[in-house]
């Protein structure tokens, strides 16, 4: 019997991604029934839902699972469920007018231009786009770019199970590390691990990354360096080359037998504390007990901060999760100290200086963070070595070295450099 954490409200996966004869069936039915277009963000989740990284969930919300979810984090359909972020399908007026309740519909993914799934309606809704942002991202700032792709979708929403027919092109362009829940968890019991600690990245895997991973081996029998493949923000790193410099930093530097690289399909929504709790959600459906949870995570701009991410897991409704938190507070390199530190092991508080050559003038605490490596590549700087390891920073350079058209990256909050409480 395995002892990995059960998955999130069900005591089994729960997968709707349909195989042989009946996926061939249903892609046969959805060819001639009326299309819905989605987004990416969408999509994104249409396939988490097929692999199973939703579960328990069958399908795109209702109304009544909608608002709970927004206002308690409870979906009233499912015995008041823990769920933090809604998981919805909008329509555009035209389009939701016509179809009726009980009509099946395909699922079309406007990027790819492929039927990725059908859903059967059983509800259709209007919402308050300003009550969903408010609740979800904590503000109704159309600069936030979660709260912009909510603003930008249609008026109504289309609730029902769903049959997912593909993946997309991930497990192809992935195949090294896109993994489904079920996998990440037979990889892990191949190893005889029960504690496990995600890693969740969407940026290059720096200095500070590596100390996490490192501390959360110390106390679980593995981690899962588990990072986004899906969509992200103009100006972030791409996944392909994201996994060439994890592997750099990976191969060189953990023991094997103690880390897992996964990749999973979801569009980032930069919500900062809710999407800490959607990814713990996921996590858990993914087989691990633990998820790192350091300064801004998931955040974006100056909207979050620094630890309200922390926060947010004891202000949820209590056995909300199975999965538990490891709170990393700030890490940084520690000139006096000589290594990697954090808040609460170094004495020194000065911030380091480093000149436009990349080389250090003095002080101590030099915060590692990935908008600022992305930032200092992009305008073709120095990296200071300190930053990650060699083999890292030289997949980094020959990116940016290639690009048809230069990167603006802003800085805001921590990754200018402070280091504060």
């Amino acid at each position: 019997m395995s002892k990995l954490v059960p998955p999130h409200g069900s005591p089994e996966l729960k997968p709707l991604l349909l195989e042989g004869a009946a996926l061939d069936e249903a892609m046969k039915k959805a060819e001639g029934i009326k299309k819905v277009p989605m987004t990416t963000r969408e999509t994104s989740d249409l396939i988490m839902l097929g692999i199973g990284a939703f579960t328990p969930l069958d399908g795109f919300m209702g109304k009544d699972d909608w608002q709970g979810v927004c206002e308690s984090y409870q979906m009233p359909s499912m015995d008041s469920l823990f769920w933090p972020i809604p998981i919805t399908l909008s329509a555009e007026q035209d389009l939701a007018d016509s179809i009726e309740i009980g009509e099946e519909v395909a699922l079309w993914d406007t990027e790819t231009e492929a039927i990725m799934g059908s859903m059967t309606v059983t509800e259709k809704y209007e919402i308050d786009k300003e009550f969903e942002c408010q609740n979800v991202f904590a503000t109704t700032d159309t600069e936030h770019p979660g709260v912009q792709k909510v603003m930008a979708q249609g008026p109504v929403n289309l609730a029902g199970p769903v049959k997912v027919f593909s993946e997309s092109y991930y497990p192809e362009m992935f195949s090294d590390i896109y993994q489904r829940p079920a996998d990440s968890r037979k990889i892990f019991e191949d190893r005889g691990w029960d504690t496990v600690a995600a890693l969740q990245l969407r940026n290059p895997m720096h200095g500070s990354h590596a100390y996490l991973a490192w501390v959360a081996i110390e106390v679980c029998d593995g981690v899962y360096i588990h990072q986004l493949v899906g969509k992200l923000k103009p100006g972030d790193i791409p996944a392909d080359v994201r996994v060439k410099a994890i592997d750099a930093l990976v191969d060189n530097y953990f023991r094997p037998d103690r880390v897992l690289q996964g990749g999973y399909p979801m569009e980032m929504r930069y919500a900062g504390p809710r999407e800490a709790l959607l990814h713990a959600v996921f996590r858990q459906n993914y087989g691990c007990s633990h998820l790192i949870v350091g300064p801004d995570h998931a955040g974006v701009g100056d909207y979050y901060g620094p630890f309200d991410a922390h926060k947010i897991f004891n202000q949820i409704p209590e056995g909300s999760l199975k999965l538990q938190p490891l709170c990393m507070d700030w890490t940084f390199y520690c000139y006096d100290c000589g290594t990697m530190a954090s808040m609460k092991t170094c004495p020194h508080d000065s911030k380091a200086v480093i000149d436009d050559d990349g080389q250090y003038q003095g002080g101590s605490r030099l915060l590692l963070s990935g908008t600022m490596l992305r930032k200092l590549m992009s305008e073709g700087k120095p990296v200071p070595k300190e930053f990650s390891k060699p083999e890292v920073i030289e997949v980094l350079k020959n990116y940016y070295d290639n690009l048809e058209e230069k990167v603006e990256v802003k800085l805001h909050g921590a990754a200018t450099g402070e280091v504060k409480k």
